[in-house]
């Protein structure tokens, strides 16, 4: 991986797939949707909000153009080849923001959800902390 100066880490559950963000993100949100949910396999997804061009990949990553989206634009879902761990989602209307799955990096501690979206979707035995900002869907550009 090219040195990128200060920079977040992370990677799959089997290390064939490394990354580096450089800089901080835009955002952490917690996205309730279907798709993120069978993604995840949790009852909701975290998510670093961060510009593509911070975050450089090395390995091989596979991809599941998904359909199910409200602008009918599909989701670019890009995942470990080897093992299968999500890596990060890539709207394909608007590729200049991605969306890295925190669960990936080396120390996710620091990254709390700010706000959670798609809370029309979520689970009802989910809580939502008092005090931070929920969308019914996504955020509108």
């Amino acid at each position: 991986m090219t040195d990128l100066g200060p920079s977040l880490t992370g990677g799959c559950n089997c290390g064939a797939v490394r990354y580096a963000i450089t800089g901080a993100p835009m955002a952490v949100a917690a996205c309730h949707c279907t798709s993120c949910r069978k993604q995840s396999g949790a009852a909701f997804s975290v998510n670093l909000i961060v510009r593509a061009s911070t975050m450089s990949v090395e390995g091989e990553l596979a991809s599941y153009l998904d359909p199910d989206t409200e602008s009918g634009a599909p989701i670019d879902r890009q995942f470990c080849a080897a093992c299968g761990s999500p890596i990060r989602s890539i709207p394909t209307a608007a590729i200049k923001v991605i969306a890295v799955k925190a669960g990936g990096l080396d120390d996710p501690a620091p990254f709390a959800p700010q706000m959670h979206i798609w809370t029309r979707s979520a689970l009802p035995w989910v809580t939502i902390p008092e005090g931070l900002p929920r969308l019914e869907k996504g955020p509108q550009a």
